[in-house]
């Protein structure tokens, strides 16, 4: 039996560079001030995907809401392998918390149907929440496996998922359709393939088409969309009124999270104590640490 499967995936601002001067005055990130990358978790997501397609056959289409940037991120995944890449776009889903961006995902996967499986990171690096998956597996009704870090078995319409807990492992059974977020050591994404890259270089929205076509007399919307969708070119893109959403629960003003301020936290050093390399300073170590209760 082959599967279906849709990677939620997101490009997120590098936070290895993150500070409170690229917030904007209402709680959220400026992101035209920090370099964007692919979120590292929804990465092996897709490799997860990626995998099942190649053990039982199958499809792996990948989604994501973001502006027009976003559908850098898109050829990125159809350079590691996805069949098709979707962009969820609309000025009304911009600054989206967790719950807003839940319920426009779950309108996509609505409108995307039918498939087996969901797969998403565990979280996303620019708000490490973890809420998202979980979020839109419970808006579809949809039973959800979280911290996933192997697919053991595929079988008809169940799935064995190894989960990761505190101090060990869960081995869990799901029944089909199901979503899964998946924890950033499941597995090694793979890299770019080269011919793919030739191929889908030149993918594009519908928006990053018409941009072509500007000052171009010799070039029409219609005609040239159609020649990418014949080649397979064609990233769509789903807009609010394609998604018939209700606008009140998108974006900012459905976005019941607000942020208050960022600030960037310093470790200082305190008090320290020099332990001499004997044995009589190993035995005072020691007996420092079990009156700490540290051990023993």
């Amino acid at each position: 039996m082959s599967y279906h499967s849709i990677v939620m995936v997101k490009q997120v601002p590098d936070t290895a560079n993150i500070s409170g001067q690229v917030m904007k005055p209402d709680g959220t990130v400026n992101r035209s001030k920090l370099p964007t990358i692919f979120n590292p978790e929804d990465k092996v997501a897709l490799e997860l995907a990626l995998q099942l397609r190649d053990r039982y056959g199958g499809t792996v289409r990948v989604m994501t809401m973001g502006p027009l940037k976003a559908s850098d991120l898109l050829r990125d995944c159809l350079y590691m392998g996805a069949d098709e890449a979707i962009l969820i776009s609309d000025r009304k889903f911009a600054g989206a918390d967790t719950l807003a961006t839940s319920y426009v995902l779950s309108e996509a996967l609505r409108q995307l149907a039918p498939y087996d499986i969901v797969f998403a990171g565990r979280q996303a690096i620019d708000g490490d929440t973890a809420q998202v998956g979980p979020q839109t597996a419970e808006k579809l009704g949809l039973p959800q496996i979280t911290y996933a870090e192997a697919i053991l078995q595929a079988d008809g319409g169940k799935i064995t998922v190894k989960r990761k807990v505190d101090r060990g492992f869960e081995i869990l059974e799901g029944t089909l359709p199901l979503l899964i977020t998946v924890i950033k050591d499941a597995a090694t994404p793979r890299p770019f393939m080269a011919k793919r890259v030739m191929a889908y270089k030149n993918a594009h929205t519908l928006l990053e088409l018409e941009k072509m076509i500007e000052g171009n007399s010799l070039l029409y919307l219609d005609q040239l969309k159609d020649e990418y969708v014949s080649k397979g070119l064609f990233i769509p893109t789903l807009t609010a009124d394609e998604l018939d959403v209700d606008s009140e629960r998108c974006g900012l003003g459905g976005s019941p999270t607000k942020v208050h301020k960022i600030e960037s936290v310093i470790l200082g050093g305190g008090a320290h104590e020099i332990i001499p390399p004997t044995k009589d300073g190993m035995h005072a170590l020691i007996d420092k640490l079990m009156e700490d209760h540290i051990f023993g």
